[in-house]
């Protein structure tokens, strides 16, 4: 990595700037993948992008929903990203990061202001996202993504874009996505040491629902649930907005982790009977299907471990429920109202797993579909699955705009503290705000 180029954006033969290319980087537990978009592969007619370069390598140095070997987690980054430059033929100098590190929360506040004789304006709609954001504490935490949930006038809910209209008061509900400052900080310093750009941060959960859910779903009311490696988060949409995010630190390697230790076989062996033979749900003949893997240790006279396929469900079953139920019960607990014809979408390397669908159908007593990632039709196969979808949807909210109040890059360079609250609502929050309103809404 330490040959890396920054100066990737220019054409020396013309001598004039060119769009650069954006590149998302997917951050998990089990995996590290990097999308590359061209300019020319933002495609407004349909609404759909062309990913120039696709690469995915196995994680390493993250574990417990955090970055524990800066050395090993730069590395895999490095490679990750240098496999897709060299396929997208173009380099980079800079990544936006989706990830679900850092213990990624929500925070919903509300703000009401009062309107002059003349028409609501940009202006307006700062004064109320600076009001909005006065109220929150948020102490060694990171905003990452600022969305409006609502704008009501005079009361009148339901309102998307109040710009033009008149009346005596403007309300609004936002919500603030946040994760821990901390874990910021290391991924920035990971970065870094990668000869990478930080660009952006982006929730997981936000970015996969934007690639896996209908316009339909996001209107109608759905939760898209990202199950990776490390952890297990979800997304709640109603009304074309994002109500709320959960995050669980459980993951596909926890699995991974109980069938190594219930079946007394490595790690490797563990994966191996998960991804080929593992199911949440009981299939026919398990009782007398017999499966082996490898013993721990490096004694060369033990022999493999000979389980039944059923003891391997006995495992795997138990855990996923779990999982599902806890997530299930964070979402009630948090007050979030989801409507009874609302579906569930999941998306994320462990969803992929046998009898995930049907159990999570279970717990949560509505419709349940495996989600892709939505407008990338020229997705290679071994790209195009759910575990994707967050590297995808990270392209598709670059290349259509982010919706949201304030962009999550003009946020990185301050945190919001208790001390800072003031100053945002009298400052530079509410001129970020409106500049950001003038481009986007």
């Amino acid at each position: 990595m330490a040959g890396r180029s920054r100066d990737t954006n220019t054409d020396q033969t013309k001598g004039a700037p060119r769009a650069p290319a954006v590149a998302a980087l997917d951050l998990g537990q089990s995996k590290v993948a990097c999308f590359i978009m061209k300019p020319e592969g933002v495609r407004h007619a349909d609404r759909t992008i062309r990913v120039a370069g696709a690469s995915h390598v196995q994680s390493r140095g993250v574990r417990g929903g955090a970055i524990v070997n800066m050395d090993e987690a730069a590395q895999a980054i490095g490679h990750a990203v240098e496999r897709a430059e060299r396929a997208a033929g173009s380099p980079v100098s800079g990544v936006i990061v989706t990830t679900a590190i850092g213990q990624m929360a929500s925070h919903r506040v509300q703000a009401r202001v009062s309107l002059g004789a003349h028409p609501i304006s940009d202006g307006d709609l700062a004064r109320a996202i600076g009001m909005a954001l006065a109220q929150i504490r948020l102490p060694n935490r990171r905003p990452i993504h600022v969305l409006p949930i609502a704008w009501s006038v005079d009361g009148a809910r339901g309102v998307h874009d109040p710009r033009s209209m008149r009346g005596g008061s403007l309300g609004l509900d936002l919500l603030v996505v946040s994760m821990a400052e901390g874990a910021f900080g290391a991924l920035s310093h990971c970065l870094e040491l990668a000869h990478l750009d930080l660009q952006g941060v982006a929730a997981a959960p936000v970015v996969s629902s934007l690639a896996a859910l209908e316009e339909d779903e996001m209107e109608l009311g759905s939760v898209c649930i990202d199950m990776g490696g490390g952890s297990t988060s979800a997304a709640v949409w109603g009304g074309r907005s994002l109500l709320h995010i959960e995050s669980l630190n459980v993951g596909g390697d926890h699995v991974t982790a109980d069938i190594a230790r219930g079946l007394s076989t490595s790690k490797v062996g563990a994966e191996r009977l998960k991804t080929l033979h593992g199911s949440a749900m009981a299939s026919a003949n398990e009782d007398r299907e017999m499966l082996e893997a490898p013993p721990r240790g490096e004694d060369p006279s033990a022999g493999p471990v000979i389980v039944p396929r059923a003891m391997l469900k006995t495992v795997i079953a138990p855990r996923v429920e779990e999982t599902l139920e806890l997530l299930r019960d964070r979402l009630k607990h948090a007050g979030v109202g989801m409507d009874p014809g609302a579906g569930i979408v999941l998306t994320g390397g462990a969803s992929q797993l046998n009898g995930v669908r049907e159990l999570a159908v279970r717990v949560f007593d509505r419709p349940v579909r495996l989600g892709k990632p939505q407008r990338a039709p020229h997705l290679a196969d071994a790209a195009s699955g759910p575990a994707f979808c967050s590297a995808s949807g990270v392209l598709l909210r670059a290349a259509y705009g982010p919706r949201e109040a304030v962009s999550a890059r003009k946020l990185m360079s301050r945190q919001i503290t208790a001390a800072d609250a003031p100053k945002v609502h009298r400052g530079g929050m509410v001129a970020r705000a409106a500049g950001w309103l003038r481009d986007n809404l």
